[in-house]
């Protein structure tokens, strides 16, 4: 079962790579098939099995022999791994295929947000959908579920947006400009949907103390010695929210009933 995720992870791995490259050109994700950027020639079944054809071609187009990128192999193991995981800590339940899901569409937001600095609607309304069918699902299945039931799922939707949202103004307000895109509101929107609303709010913080670590400890430094390096004045590079709410997203899912308990418990000495 665990090898049957993992390949079925692979394979939508491969379907996201589509949904990351096209999405942020508003291209569609059916036509035309698949080809290599350079040379524009169409990728043939056999070189587009996950992970292997890229093995098999070095990593490098077939027909003009142009390097391919090796992020999408990697993305293609990530989404494998996500499902094997799902599966053996679930098992063969609707909740695994949830947390699946879920996990993928918040791995192309990130990987997107990165690359492009935007968060298409297709992740973000897709997840938001998913999250309050699903919720709904679950409901009349009756199944234990560690996401935010039908009722919490709008309002967490509701509440995430609206925090990001009013984050996103008092940024705009200090730094006057713009701060945050929409795509980080409808993200939110999406994320609340799936943990409610408490663990919504928590999202927000645990994504900006990520943020905060990362920029300190590693964007900062990085862009400081290479601006000196080359006798340039430093600029603070722009940072994609979205790559730290999508992972702050799961996070909470997992973790976030675990989390309030604790600092509930720290301020009132239970």
């Amino acid at each position: 079962m665990s090898l049957l995720a993992f390949l079925l992870g692979a394979v939508i791995g491969s379907f996201l790579n589509v949904c990351i490259v096209r999405w942020p050109q508003e291209q569609s994700i059916v036509r035309p098939r698949s080809r290599c950027p350079t040379c524009e020639r169409p990728i043939a079944g056999y070189d587009n099995i996950p992970i292997v054809s890229w093995i098999l071609l070095r990593g490098r187009c077939r027909g003009c022999g142009e390097a391919i990128a090796i992020r999408y192999p990697v993305i293609e193991l990530l989404v494998g791994l996500l499902w094997m995981v799902s599966i053996q800590t679930w098992g063969p339940t609707f909740e695994a295929l949830r947390v699946a899901i879920t996990a993928t569409i918040l791995l192309g937001i990130a990987v997107t947000d990165l690359t492009t600095y935007l968060i298409p609607d297709g992740f973000t309304v897709t997840g938001l959908l998913f999250a309050l069918v699903s919720a709904a699902i679950a409901f009349v299945l009756g199944s234990e579920t560690q996401f935010a039931g039908p009722w919490n799922a709008l309002l967490g939707a509701c509440v995430g947006a609206g925090a990001i949202a009013i984050v996103a103004w008092n940024g705009e307000v200090v730094l006057r400009k713009e701060a945050m895109g929409q795509g980080d509101i409808t993200l939110m929107a999406f994320v609340g949907a799936m943990v409610g609303p408490e663990r919504s709010l928590l999202t927000i913080f645990v994504a900006a103390a990520l943020a905060s670590v990362v920029f300190l400890a590693v964007v900062m430094p990085i862009g400081w010695a290479r601006a000196r390096a080359r006798g340039e004045t430093f600029a603070l590079p722009l940072v994609p929210f979205g790559v730290f709410l999508a992972p702050a997203g799961v996070v909470t899912l997992i973790a976030g009933d675990a989390m309030i308990g604790w600092y509930l418990a720290q301020v009132l000495g239970a």
